[in-house]
């Protein structure tokens, strides 16, 4: 085993490696990590807005296909938030086209039927703990 230590200066941080890798260049270890950590960061963003539960196919291909699709929705989603000015997020945007896909009405008014009030997001099906 190989053991590297690197002092990160942007976070002050010193941080120790462990590799099997002994061609590769000293600073090269921890650039690969950081790279990988950012790959990471990616798919842990994918799966908290995107909406995959999984991936259908586990080719390089199919996995791609599948990012690139979800990815144009969520572009498309922003396109529409932003032009419509709507105050949704793209989430939100996603349930309502989902429930009313397959009703004859425009996007405006799928979307202004389902604004949250203030009333009903007051009283949910929640309990309330204290009646202050």
């Amino acid at each position: 085993m190989r053991r590297i230590r690197y002092h990160d200066v942007e976070t002050n941080k010193t941080l120790i490696f462990l590799t099997n890798n002994f061609l590769l260049p000293t600073l090269t270890i921890p650039q690969l990590y950081r790279c990988r950590w950012q790959v990471e960061l990616f798919f842990k963003w994918i799966k908290q807005h995107l909406r995959i539960k999984k991936f259908y196919g586990l080719s390089p291909n199919a996995v791609q296909t599948q990012i690139w699709i979800v990815l144009s929705v969520y572009v498309l989603l922003a396109i529409v938030r932003k032009r419509l000015q709507l105050d949704l997020s793209p989430h939100s945007m996603s349930q309502i086209l989902s429930v009313t896909l397959l009703e004859k009405i425009s996007i405006l008014q799928a979307f202004s039927r389902f604004e949250p009030s203030a009333e009903l997001t007051a009283f949910r099906n929640q309990l309330t703990l204290f009646n202050l």
